[in-house]
């Protein structure tokens, strides 16, 4: 039994595709941020932390 795709299929079809490809985008984008925001805080916290490990050694040096 064959059945042919009418428009109206088609343009639901359209219609969650580009639902599901916005989703996909922004969620792309929204986890890049978060990746890229928790790395920038490990490293400036990384930085400040040896930042006064050199700062202590000195002062322990003197």
């Amino acid at each position: 039994m064959g059945t042919s795709l009418t428009s109206d299929f088609w343009r639901l079809f359209a219609v969650l595709l580009v639902i599901f490809a916005a989703a996909t985008v922004m969620t792309s984008a929204l986890l890049d941020a978060l990746i890229v925001r928790m790395l920038r805080h490990r490293r400036s916290t990384s930085h400040r932390s040896a930042t006064a490990d050199r700062f202590e050694r000195h002062l322990a040096h003197h």
